[in-house]
């Protein structure tokens, strides 16, 4: 059984729907991880249908394999663009390859890169305080190391 086969068939299965395929992991010993998100929210009867319909076209019988199929774990590193635009609006966490670590407002989100928004403290000639100021700044997808939701539970 080939990652290729899988993706082809999860992809035509999803299309269409609010779900959406964001990556396959397989290991030598054939079992497949099957990952998905969705626009809204994953169900548990979603993933079990999904699971069944990739069992009914590869047959176990004809070639033994594991599989799993489960949904994209909130705190887990972005992956793919439309993970990206379903979070716009929303706070994140960026790690930079240089490091840096960013918590701020997911504004844009396409193919090149993202736009974070966030207030900075900034020194305003003539003034003794620093003010709050509005930043917006992008960031190519190169620069960084992962993107991942905020939860706040304060």
């Amino acid at each position: 059984m080939e990652v290729a086969a899988i993706r082809e068939f999860v992809e035509q299965r999803l299309e269409g729907t609010n779900m959406f395929l964001i990556e396959i992991n397989s290991s030598p010993a054939n079992e497949f991880e099957v990952v998905v998100d969705s626009d809204e929210r994953v169900d548990i009867d979603s993933l079990v249908e999904l699971s069944r319909a990739i069992e009914g076209v590869f047959d176990r019988e004809v070639e033994d394999y594991e599989l799993t199929v489960i949904s994209a774990g909130i705190g887990q590193p972005l992956k793919v663009l439309r993970q990206y635009k379903k979070l716009i609006g929303l706070p994140v966490e960026v790690l930079l390859t240089d490091s840096t670590k960013i918590l701020a407002t997911l504004v844009e989100a396409d193919e090149q890169g993202i736009t974070l928004g966030y207030t900075k403290r900034v020194a305003v000639e003539g003034k003794k305080r620093k003010e709050e100021v509005e930043v917006r700044e992008s960031y190519p997808f190169d620069q960084i190391k992962w993107t991942k939701e905020y939860l706040d539970f304060k």
